[in-house]
């Protein structure tokens, strides 16, 4: 059975040997990432392909986080090149929710909410307690959070 990391390091070969330097750089970055997170605590361990998941998403963020900061700054070159390296790590992650998928589940988890007695803004904790284990490392916090709010509101 082969690790997600045993994957990034055998694809981070393969794109040195295609001469592919966004593909290579990225997943170099990400595997120091991965390493950082192994040593961070107080013993050295093998993460775990979820752990390793939770770290590639992680990094896809930040790409975005800043793409969206060099598209601010005027620098569309630097927003292109973080986008073309998300894409990348967007491979080795789970396909994201779409809205309407995410909708239909908050839908539920808030009649379910409202059903234990969860009301107003109290029912935002309650609805999120049962969203996330089912939308984990599927949509981004953010997005989660924005959907519940939209929906305890209508």
């Amino acid at each position: 059975m082969t690790t997600l990391k045993s994957q990034l390091h055998a694809d981070l070969t393969e794109a040195i040997k295609a001469r592919d330097e966004l593909r290579s750089s990225t997943l170099r970055l990400t595997l120091a990432a991965v390493s950082k997170e192994e040593v961070s605590g107080t013993t050295a361990r093998e993460l775990s392909d979820d752990e390793v998941r939770k770290v590639i998403a992680r990094e896809a963020k930040k790409r975005r986080e800043a793409a969206e900061a060099f598209d601010k700054g005027g620098r569309a070159e630097q927003a292109e090149r973080e986008r073309a390296e998300g894409v990348v790590l967007d491979a080795y992650l789970p396909r994201q929710l779409t809205d309407d998928e995410l909708d239909v589940i908050v839908t539920e988890a808030v009649a379910e909410a409202r059903a234990g007695g969860a009301e107003g803004p109290r029912a935002m904790g309650a609805v999120m307690k049962i969203v996330n284990p089912k939308v984990a490392g599927l949509a981004e916090g953010g997005r989660v959070a924005a959907a519940v709010k939209r929906l305890l509101a209508s």
